[in-house]
């Protein structure tokens, strides 16, 4: 098991083999035959690559093995091998580490995620306002803005990961690890395009499979991201059912804050929605494209959401003595020096 973990972790740190022999003065080809199973290190190799690695030695020795299945990816087609081995290797280690814990309950701590099982599929681009409307009354999600669209997925039973992996050609993906319904955001984007992506992604885990071979997957979940973060009946109640010949950037900016939506995907929702037709649409496409607005839009971020259901969970499998304090900080990548200073409350 040495040799994958090892493997792993290089890829994560996104070292080449000479790489992570310059910092461990270990030299590249012991480190290959270590990955390789024809050398096993010894307990100083082990810390040194630990260490370089800015990982714990227990992670070396982890049982479980576990696989991404039916990964879904939203990034560029520029996003490189070495940087998707960053991220998945990141993935990876969060995800075994929720498995992990998870095993370490009496009773599973969440549920496994199912789709609603009243859903209509749809047939035709079209279809997909409906379908957004169908997930939300499903869910009993309103038709109002969704301020905390983490706790809503968590709480059906997806796990949201957060990869703090700089890669900026990658936003993030969907995937099963075992029966485990999985989503993962890069924390480097703003709040709005987080959001998007874990709609975007949302719409993967419930649109696979169930889409005709005419209706192009990304595009659906696309137009799903939008119609499920900004329903078109919470849209007519902002702006009315009226064609407009003209919007304004504040109206955009307005939308963004109230609904999590970029103001750039709120311009779409006004074309998907009829609320504008393809030519001030166009006028509006070349507008943001001439003030920057496609790299940085104007005005203040949407803010961030996060996740605190794992280390939530792992409080409480301490507090229900399901295993000590070694295993807690293990568990939340922490020395146990630093996760007694937390668990108390303690600077020192």
């Amino acid at each position: 098991m040495i040799e994958y973990r090892l493997q792993q972790a290089r890829k994560a740190a996104g070292f080449s083999l000479r790489e992570l022999a310059d910092k461990t003065e270990v030299s590249h080809t012991a480190i290959g035959k270590f990955e390789k199973g024809e050398l096993t290190p010894n307990s100083t190799q082990l810390l040194k690559l630990a260490k370089a690695l800015n990982i714990r030695v227990e992670y070396f020795f982890r049982p479980q093995k576990t696989e991404l299945q039916a990964i879904e990816y939203r990034k560029r087609a520029s996003f490189s091998k070495k940087d998707q081995d960053r991220v998945e290797g990141d993935i990876l280690e969060q995800a075994e580490r929720w498995q992990e814990l998870h095993n370490l309950y009496l009773c599973p701590p969440i549920q496994i995620f199912s789709p609603p099982s009243s859903l209509v599929y749809p047939k035709t681009e079209d279809d997909l306002e409906d379908f957004a409307k169908q997930v939300r009354e499903a869910w009993k999600w309103g038709f109002h803005a969704l301020p905390d669209l983490i706790n809503l997925l968590e709480f059906q039973g997806i796990i949201v990961i957060v990869t703090g992996v700089e890669a900026e050609k990658f936003d993030g993906l969907s995937a099963h690890v075992g029966k485990q319904a999985l989503i993962v955001i890069n924390s480097h984007w703003t709040g709005d395009r987080q959001r998007f992506t874990l709609a975007h992604e949302l719409g993967h885990l419930l649109l696979h499979g169930h889409l005709p071979e005419d209706l192009d997957e990304e595009k659906a979940c696309n137009h799903f991201a939008g119609a499920l973060l900004l329903p078109k009946a919470a849209l007519f109640q902002q702006t009315g059912e009226k064609t407009r010949h003209h919007i304004e950037a504040r109206e955009l900016y307005g939308l963004k804050h109230e609904f999590g939506l970029s103001m750039r995907a709120c311009l779409h929702r006004f074309k998907q929605t009829g609320l504008i037709n393809e030519s001030v649409f166009k006028r509006w496409q070349i507008h943001f494209n001439i003030q920057k607005w496609c790299e940085k839009e104007p005005g203040d971020a949407y803010p961030q959401e996060t996740t605190t259901l794992f280390e939530q969970l792992v409080y409480r499998g301490l507090a229900e003595e399901y295993y000590g304090d070694a295993k807690a900080a293990e568990l939340l990548n922490m020395s146990l020096v630093d996760f007694r200073h937390q668990r108390n409350f303690s600077d020192n």
